[in-house]
């Protein structure tokens, strides 16, 4: 039956490679997604696979009962865009102006929906049940993943798996861990508020761009000089707006920005000398400060008998040359939530687009197709490699 399922997909290749570019020439906001979640929810329709959907939001869940007895493993795909101008030459070029899927989403849809078309055809034969999980709004934060749990999505089910296409990585490459695998992602806004004055008189005002460079500055210290070198934490600040005219001092600054980090204890030092940063230089400068600090995504931690499947499974995926463990990357990713309340791991698939090495998030990222049989594969023979090690 292996061998006869990876044909199948290869044999539908062209189907997903069909929907993958249907998605991204319409793609959705987080939370906005009604069209696309139409679209699966029609696709499992004309199947005939039992499916739910407006699961926690605009998710979909379907589930495939096999002939044989066995264990009960979620899959999930994301299947949100992000605010970004697709800028590619190409004929699947984003229809709609400012959203382009710029992370892979559409390809994680593509895998899914076919794949489950391919083990519909052989149901009889399959151990267990598959619930198909197709999260919406991954991208933004609260996400989709905590209330599609809090509506019951992992209910009876044993363990869950899920992969990222990932074009940091080429062709052929599986990558996971035995723990963390992504960092939990917070985000922050600082409001430095000074005394605006005339350009020509800085020492009758409280400059609110001066304070907030001297905060930005000492922000950066705190990984490099307040974490031990073996914790691991990133702070980030990717916005600073302030002033209105060459000749005008700023009376306040906005500052934002992210944490990463990969347990919560570098959390809550983190926090903490930013507080303690805040209070010494607006102190020193005689200024005020509010600070709103938003907890995210938590991070990624694979379970560690789960991931080890991963890797097994890999060698019974012919295209798969490198199979490895890796350190956490900073990126974040609300799977973690789905990790917190069952067994399961995740991963990510190497799809890097040859001469196209555009990063996740950029206005050029494209992926190459050929990962989503890979991918498809992949969450097949895990599947199967966890029925057979539960059953043995």
């Amino acid at each position: 039956m292996h061998k006869q399922i990876h044909e199948q997909l290869d044999a539908y290749y062209e189907e997903m490679v069909s929907i993958r570019r249907y998605l991204h020439q319409h793609p959705e906001l987080s939370f906005h997604e009604t069209e696309t979640a139409a679209y699966i929810a029609n696709y499992y329709e004309k199947l005939g696979i039992p499916y739910e959907k407006n699961v926690g939001g605009n998710g979909v869940v379907a589930t495939l009962k096999g002939g044989k007895p066995g264990k009960t493993v979620a899959l999930r795909a994301d299947f949100d865009a992000l605010p970004i101008q697709d800028e590619k030459d190409v004929p699947y070029k984003s229809k709609v102006d400012g959203v382009m899927h710029a992370c892979g989403h559409d390809g994680h849809t593509a895998t899914m929906l076919v794949l489950a078309k391919v083990l519909l055809s052989h149901q009889e034969d399959i151990p267990g049940t598959v619930v198909f999980l197709h999260q919406h709004a991954e991208e933004l934060a609260p996400g989709g993943a905590k209330p599609m749990v809090e509506a019951g999505v992992l209910d009876g089910v044993d363990a869950v798996f899920g992969t990222h296409l990932w074009a940091p990585e080429k062709l052929g490459v599986v990558q996971t861990s035995q723990d963390a695998l992504m960092a939990g992602a917070d985000r922050f806004e600082i409001v430095i508020q000074g005394q605006g004055g005339h350009g020509a008189a800085p020492h009758e005002t409280k400059d609110a761009i001066v304070i907030a460079s001297d905060v930005v500055s000492q922000l950066q210290q705190i990984v490099s000089r307040r974490l031990n070198p073996t914790q691991t934490a990133v702070v980030t600040v990717g916005t600073f707006h302030a002033g209105s005219a060459f000749n005008i001092i700023a009376d306040k600054a906005v500052i934002g920005g992210t944490v990463r980090y990969l347990d919560t204890h570098v959390q809550n030092i983190v926090m903490e000398e930013m507080e303690r940063i805040l209070k010494g230089v607006s102190l020193s400068h005689d200024a005020s400060y509010t600070i709103d600090y938003v907890k995210g995504y938590p991070p990624v931690i694979n379970h560690a008998k789960e991931a080890l499947q991963i890797l097994e499974a890999s060698k019974s995926v012919p295209s798969v040359d490198t199979a490895e463990e890796i350190i956490p990357v900073m990126g974040g990713e609300d799977f973690s939530y789905y990790l917190h309340e069952k067994p399961g791991a995740y991963f990510f698939t190497g799809a890097q687009l040859e001469g196209h090495a555009y990063p996740h998030h950029h206005p050029k990222f494209d992926i190459d197709e050929r990962a989503l049989p890979i991918a498809a594969k992949m969450l097949y023979e895990i599947y199967m490699n966890y029925q057979e090690k539960s059953n043995s």
